[in-house]
């Protein structure tokens, strides 16, 4: 499989494999699973919210 990266993608996958200490590979497979997941909630109607625990505030994650 071939996969086109813009610089910009390919720092942030980069990135995210030292942080983790995963192969790239082990990077993509994570977000595929975490893609599917979410897609699949949205689907059911729920809703994706990240809360502050400090302030308690919320932000829906909207997906296009």
């Amino acid at each position: 499989m071939t996969l086109n990266l813009t610089d910009a993608e390919m720092r942030a996958l980069d990135e995210l494999s030292a942080r983790k200490d995963v192969s790239k590979t082990a990077v993509l497979r994570q977000a595929l699973r975490l893609y599917q997941a979410v897609e699949a909630r949205v689907e059911r109607g729920e809703k994706l919210l990240f809360e502050n625990e400090a302030t308690k505030e919320k932000a829906e994650l909207m997906l296009v």
